[in-house]
């Protein structure tokens, strides 16, 4: 016998001889199956084992439905009531395990389990606790940021580990697609990083030209007391990186943002023609449009800022420009709080080619907040959209109702 045989042998069997406390727990409890299995389950979540807990807390359910306490292969089809009770039971387990994993640290697979519950909620809250290192920080986007679980954090982990580069690139190619909620939630973490760092850039030029900027100046008091920065051509951050900002943050809907990317392209004016690239209709224009486009948002010369979007739709070929111009100027006039004028212009200047399932849902969310059904269920008819007209006119009734109790 090998000396690491000798060496196993005795505990092996000495564990046989004296097994763990809760063996001889259970050896009590034969006659109680349901009883044995809360003791397994005691045992496990008081030592920290949530694998184990999981495969204990099914035993718990199965045997409440007077199933086998393990699943056969060949189990044969259960009862809906039964098959529901099972389910329940599994996501109960499935929150349990879950909720003690990520309590451990245990990103991905605490993630994994909680999934099924559809609690991203929890998730969220218990994945705040933990905090980033080298060793977990990708887990932490993966779930955070890809999975959606907190979209915000993510992306700011994101952004601290890969820079602004690869950050703008996972939004135009990840977060884009999502839902607005979501690319709100992202767009702001963009925002506010690019805007802080041209901030403490800008302040460190002015610091070594002349006498330091107040720290209360935001960027557009210190391009407004300083004609003198970016008069010599230069740039402080990358202004590529720039004109993706000021674009992604068009999503964006509080004062705060919006006067942030408003500065943004008071900046953007100011760089030399060379870095003043052309952007896609209706802002070729890149800056002077979108200096219109946050006026507007800002409440500031409202009407001439609309009148400019107003003019580039007139102007426009949707052959060779889409619906772009169209669409962002109703969206302003929403914005604005003309939602009835933006579906009347939308319902006009629509091109017949647009399929109306597309073009149907922004306008109802319009007709949400103003009441303004009627000409799109003229348009539903027009185009033949029996579903459009159905979702409008349920709509419209939800509306009135709502309107009623409100009075």
């Amino acid at each position: 016998m090998s000396a690491t045989e000798s060496e196993v042998s005795p505990t092996a069997s000495q564990s046989a001889i004296n097994p763990p406390v809760i063996f001889n727990r259970l050896a009590t409890l034969h006659d109680d199956p349901a009883a044995m299995i809360e003791a397994t389950i005691a045992h496990y979540r008081s030592t920290g084992r949530p694998l184990e807990l999981f495969e204990s807390l099914k035993m718990r359910i199965r045997n409440r439905l007077s199933l086998p306490l393990i699943a056969p292969e060949d189990e044969p089809r259960q009862s809906d009531d039964v098959d529901r009770q099972l389910e329940a039971g599994l996501l109960d387990a499935c929150r349990e395990t879950g909720e003690m994993l990520l309590g451990q640290g245990r990103v991905r697979e605490g993630w994994m389990y909680l999934r099924p519950t559809g609690d991203t909620a929890r998730a969220a809250e218990l994945i705040g606790h933990i905090e980033p290192t080298e060793d977990n920080v990708e887990d932490l986007i993966t779930v955070l940021l890809h999975e959606g679980v907190d979209i915000a954090r993510g992306y700011k982990l994101l952004m601290d580990r890969n820079g602004t580069c690869n950050s703008i690139t996972t939004y135009e190619q990840s977060i884009s697609g999502r839902e607005k909620r979501d690319r709100i939630a992202a767009a702001r973490v963009l925002l506010d990083h690019f805007y802080g760092e041209l901030c403490d850039s800008v302040r460190g030029d002015i610091a070594r030209n002349e006498a330091p900027a107040a720290t209360d100046e935001s960027l557009g008091d210190m391009l407004a007391k300083r004609k003198w920065i970016l008069a010599d051509g230069g740039y402080h951050l990358d202004t590529t990186h720039l004109a993706a900002v000021i674009r992604i943050a068009r999503v964006l809907e509080d004062k705060p943002s919006l006067q942030k990317a408003y500065e943004l392209v008071q900046y953007g004016r100011r760089l030399h023609h060379q870095f003043q690239y052309p952007g896609d209709e209706p802002f070729v224009d890149f800056y002077p449009s979108h200096l219109a486009y946050y006026g507007v948002l800002l409440g500031r010369d409202i009407d001439a800022g609309l009148a400019v979007f107003e003019r580039k739709m007139l102007a426009s070929d949707p052959a060779t420009s889409g619906t772009a111009p169209m669409e962002v100027y109703t969206e302003l006039l929403d914005r604005v709080g003309r939602s009835a004028q933006a579906i009347d212009i939308a319902l006009r200047c629509v091109p017949d080619d647009v399929p109306s399932p597309r073009i149907v849902p922004p306008l109802l969310e319009m007709a949400g907040r103003c009441g303004h059904y009627a000409p799109i269920l003229q348009y539903c008819i027009r185009k033949n959209d029996l579903l459009g007209y159905a979702a409008t006119a349920a709509a419209q009734t939800h509306w009135k109702k709502t309107s009623d109790k409100a009075e």
